[in-house]
């Protein structure tokens, strides 16, 4: 799942045992990045 660091604001892929922080410049908040699907909601 694909990430993006909020100090640096560069890519950041999460593996299994890599725990929650940027690689590059060691910052703990990470943005998920949203998908560009554009969805329907039904409403009665």
């Amino acid at each position: 799942m694909s990430y993006k660091c909020s100090r640096c604001k560069r890519d950041v892929e999460l593996d299994e045992y890599g725990g929650v922080r940027c690689p590059y410049c060691g910052h703990r908040v990470l943005l998920k990045e949203r998908s560009r699907d554009v969805k329907e909601v039904n409403v009665r």
